[in-house]
């Protein structure tokens, strides 16, 4: 069946919300489905085959009632029709989208406020590994001085920043993005966009800035004081930060495959990328905030990004997540120690504080020092790139007591493959030192409490 775009009003005169009937159906279905399946997405258990049968036609239901709100995935929602209703007679085999998500192309038309419907089997980043279906309702977030800034210099075709609507369990979570590459599919595509939920990366952000500021008693300079005040100022300014950070893993002097997680390297250097990117972005804002003859908008973000990149970085990324190869987790602590140690950033009296005036030179140093590195390990085997890399970080952050790699080269298998090197790296090499510790103890519930949150999330009760 091809999806038509002429039907009931309220899906050609209004944006669809989270109280929907036909969403609310779609949602019921994709949930009712998620308890059949098992882990790889299929349903192996044929007396359940009737019943999942059910759900399916209930879930294509609600697609093909919706379908009339969204005429530009007209393409798209047939097609994934197609596949579950194909998956369905198939038996409930581990899913294969692939069709569906090769018409999915949310990149080609960035439209601020544009809304998607997008329903698959699929794993949710930092949140479940079972690719089961799962359903969210998103608009873009698309301001004029990004979709300037991305048609000059900061070029990013596959960057799509978004907003939740609503969402099954899987996104009830911390996952923050919506990637083609966790779809279920039988031959691995190019892929050509990437989706981040910059609501949520802003709503957290504001409710674990807000208490680790009232904790370590640190005076928020004005700007960020504006967003703990704005949620829509704080997405715009994530949006900023997003679109630079994203396009640089694949542009600068790169030794290797920047998409690391395709490889088996020591986590350290997972935390060397995203920070590199991150300190990027950095150093770009401080350059077009700079910049007189800018956009007016852009530079005013600019200034914001630098203060969201210190402080999700020291607040939020060095505490979340377990100490099980936290790369995000080290990169947090890296930056703090760096700011620390290079008399910027100072606790003392049980209070911190921020040297201003000076704190981006030091930054954007320490941003220098990763791209210096990946500059001369050009030239160097995989294993001198490493340890050169480790002496980077443990110069900094200091090294567990009990590591091998702390003890130098001549107590690491170098005769051996680079497996041996990387089986070496403790889970905690680097662990939390007494400043973070304590200040974790505190900040838990805090972090806890940001799963599954959003921009419409309500700010907890005073207190709790």
């Amino acid at each position: 069946m091809t999806i038509t775009t002429t039907a009931r009003s309220e899906s050609i005169t209004g944006s669809i919300t989270a109280t929907n009937a036909d969403w609310l159906s779609l949602r019921r279905a994709a949930e009712s489905l998620q308890l059949l399946q098992v882990k790889d997405g299929s349903i192996p258990d044929a007396e359940q085959h009737g019943t999942a049968a059910e759900h399916v036609d209930q879930l294509v239901a609600g697609i093909e009632a919706l379908a009339p709100a969204f005429p530009h995935d007209a393409d798209y929602l047939t097609a994934v029709v197609q596949d579950f209703r194909r998956w369905s007679l198939a038996g409930f085999p581990v899913p294969d989208f692939l069709d569906s998500l090769l018409e999915f192309s949310p990149q080609r038309d960035r439209l601020n406020g544009r809304q998607h419907l997008v329903v698959f089997p699929m794993y949710t980043q930092n949140g479940s590994t079972n690719r089961f279906v799962e359903a969210v309702l998103i608009e873009v977030i698309w301001p004029d001085f990004i979709a300037e800034l991305e048609a000059g210099e900061y070029s990013n075709k596959l960057f799509v920043p978004i907003r939740f609507i609503d969402f099954t369990p899987g996104y009830d979570t911390n996952s923050a993005v919506l990637f083609p590459e966790s779809v279920g599919v039988r031959t691995t595509p190019t892929f050509t966009w990437g989706g981040i939920f910059a609501d949520r990366e802003a709503a957290r952000f504001r409710r674990v800035l807000r208490a680790a500021a009232e904790i370590t008693s640190l005076e928020l300079p004005a700007g960020a004081l504006d967003l703990l005040e704005s949620q829509e100022l704080t997405e715009k300014t994530f949006v900023m930060w997003d679109l630079i950070h994203d396009r640089t893993h694949m542009r600068g002097d790169l030794p290797f495959d920047p998409f690391m997680i395709k490889q088996r390297m020591p986590f350290f250097l997972y935390s060397l990328e995203e920070l590199r990117c991150d300190l990027t972005a950095f150093r770009e804002s401080v350059r077009i905030e700079k910049d007189e003859d800018a956009d007016p908008a852009a530079r005013e973000h600019a200034k914001l990004v630098q203060y969201a990149v210190i402080f999700d970085r020291i607040f939020r990324f060095a505490i979340t997540g377990s100490r099980v190869r936290n790369y995000d987790g080290l990169g947090g602590q890296l930056l703090f120690a760096w700011m620390h140690q290079h008399h910027v950033l100072h606790w003392t009296d049980t209070k911190l504080t921020i040297d201003w005036d000076e704190a981006a030179d030091v930054v954007i140093a320490l941003g220098a020092a990763i791209e210096e590195l990946y500059w001369r390990s050009i030239d160097r085997p995989k294993t001198a790139h490493w340890l050169a890399a480790y002496q980077l970080v443990s110069s900094t952050v200091t090294p567990n007591p009990a590591s091998v790699w702390a003890r130098g080269p001549q107590a690491l298998p170098l005769d051996g493959p680079p497996r041996g090197l990387t089986d070496q790296v403790l889970d905690d090499e680097f662990p939390l030192s007494m400043f973070y510790e304590a200040l974790e103890k505190k900040m838990r519930g805090v972090i806890e409490s940001t799963a599954g949150i959003t921009g419409a999330t309500p700010a907890p009760a005073a207190g709790a």
